[in-house]
């Protein structure tokens, strides 16, 4: 799958994926209005605009970008009408040849992970049927109980030829926390001396990633990828070199603070290695000033414009390093 996602990079020009993450306070008015007028102020009525808002900005920006990335928590909030539209949207996506990252941070003991993943990424046997769940080509992986909670994603990825972006460096101001804490690695050489007096856990994630990525290679770069913040730069200089055959996915771009020039060490010589995602910068354009004049009917079309000025940023960036 790693490999589809740089071909959408290469054809369109742009190392960029949508957020689709819909919040009722981002949906115009009168999409709102039209739900509710046929479903009620319930549960299916919000759903049904989050469908409606999802479908017009897809159809606006499917030739500009590679990929999307629903975060299933903002279906999740409206039961199971919310996630059936965000089952609906994958596939939606899909249709249009977009490349689908599932934002749904997952990660258990083995056997959780292992349902998990098929949930996801495979599919199970129900009575003489191969039935698939949601389907999506990536998900987010959280590696937090480490690697026999990882390894059964990788192996569905093997079996079905998708991929996975780990957590490593995440973009929200509170990640170092734990993410940034020294941690003396007992299995390193030389682990006794002073030279290994501790380093942060997240480059010790990054070299995971690494090692796990190594058993499941698409033809330049790993079917394993992970996840790091635009808003830490400097971390995302020693990650790109820790993981040199990983796809970064970057989060953070935008509304968050982070911007094109924050983006150039994520990327590898070859321009590749990285796609940035920015979410409600791109979804919720029109209500912000610089794109105030198209409105709330045009909104699809401010989504647009926001998707082009982002593609200029990142390429502006990336040539002058």
């Amino acid at each position: 799958m790693i490999d589809k996602l740089i071909q959408n990079i290469k054809r369109t020009g742009a190392p960029i994926v949508v957020g689709l993450d819909p919040m009722l306070k981002y949906i115009p008015e009168h999409l709102q209005k039209k739900a509710f007028a046929e479903y009620g102020e319930t549960m299916k009525g919000a759903a049904e605009a989050v469908w409606a808002f999802n479908k017009e900005i897809v159809d606006h920006i499917c030739d500009l970008v590679p990929a999307v990335k629903p975060q299933i928590a903002m279906y999740e909030q409206f039961g199971i009408e919310g996630l059936l539209v965000y089952k609906r949207t994958v596939d939606y996506c899909r249709e249009k040849g977009l490349v689908v990252i599932g934002d749904v941070k997952r990660g258990d003991i083995g056997s959780t992970s292992e349902a998990y993943a098929v949930g996801h990424l495979g599919g199970v046997q129900v009575g003489s049927s191969f039935c698939r769940g949601f389907d999506e080509d990536f998900i987010t992986v959280n590696p937090y109980l480490g690697s026999d909670g990882v390894k059964p994603f990788i192996k569905v990825c093997q079996e079905e030829k998708k991929g996975i972006f780990v957590l490593v460096k995440t973009s929200n101001p509170s990640s170092g926390e734990f993410q940034d804490r020294t941690v003396r690695d007992e299995m390193s050489p030389g682990a006794g001396g002073p030279e290994s007096a501790g380093r942060p856990l997240y480059e010790i994630v990054g070299e995971k990633v690494a090692e796990w990525g190594a058993d499941c290679m698409g033809s330049a770069y790993s079917n394993v990828g992970a996840v790091v913040g635009a808003t830490y730069p400097e971390q995302g200089k020693v990650l790109r070199s820790l993981m040199p055959k990983a796809f970064i996915l970057v989060p953070g771009y935008g509304a968050q603070g982070g911007k094109g020039a924050d983006l150039v060490h994520f990327f590898n010589e070859d321009g590749l290695g990285a796609i940035v995602n920015s979410s409600r910068g791109i979804i919720a354009a029109y209500q912000q000033k610089e794109y105030a004049e198209y409105g709330a009917e045009r909104f699809a079309e401010a989504s647009r414009a926001a998707v082009s000025a982002m593609k200029e940023d990142i390429a502006e960036a990336l040539e002058k390093r």
